[in-house]
């Protein structure tokens, strides 16, 4: 039945749904690969359809951590909060990527360690995506990790005019093949960005 409401879902907004299909497990194992669950004081997803994703993180988290799932369109946000409302520090949030800072103000969260994101953005508006990571290179500061998957490598130079520090891996047993990336050190790419335009100024 989700199967049947992604496509639904998909062919009424394909820019935004970004696939055909739901995320395999596969795909979601690596996305997650690389959190440490029992550490993590929070971690918020973009995107999250059907909830692949969500059901592994968490399955995986310390009740202690805040989990915000962030999901723009009203039909995947009625299937999450359906189920996983009830969940201690988990929060549904109807809403966009490009006011993560209200939502991060808005539950008082101190620092955020991880976003997790199914947002494609080979298909959003370069507006919308630039709104989306200069938020999140804000909430996650130095030292919180961006994690995202695309179906292929024509945003990876994007990507790094954001971070720092990027790697990828692929993912074969997807449909389609996707790539994870994992970004990091936002913020502190940033920062020399604004030095050295003052520089340039002065």
């Amino acid at each position: 039945m989700k199967t049947l409401q992604f496509v639904g879902e998909y062919i009424k907004h394909p820019r935004v749904v970004g696939a055909v299909m739901p995320s395999s497990k596969a795909l979601a194992k690596q996305m997650i690969r690389t959190i440490p669950f029992q550490d993590v004081r929070c971690i918020i997803e973009y995107g999250p359809g059907t909830g692949v994703f969500t059901e592994e993180i968490i399955r995986r988290k310390a009740s202690r951590t805040i989990f915000l799932v962030i999901e723009t369109n009203p039909q995947f946000h009625a299937i999450l909060k359906e189920k996983y409302q009830n969940i201690k520090n988990v929060h549904i949030i109807h809403g966009s990527a490009e006011h993560v800072n209200e939502y991060v103000e808005k539950y008082e969260i101190e620092a955020v360690d991880y976003i997790v994101s199914g947002l494609p953005f080979t298909s959003l508006p370069v507006s919308v995506s630039e709104k989306i990571l200069t938020a999140t290179v804000a909430v996650l500061g130095d030292e919180g990790n961006f994690i995202t998957f695309q179906y292929s490598k024509i945003k990876r130079q994007y990507f790094k005019a954001y971070f720092q520090t990027l790697s990828c891996k692929r993912v074969w047993l997807n449909v389609p093949p996707a790539y994870v990336f994992t970004c990091h050190n936002g913020l502190k790419l940033m920062r020399k960005s604004e030095e050295k335009c003052q520089k340039n100024i002065f």
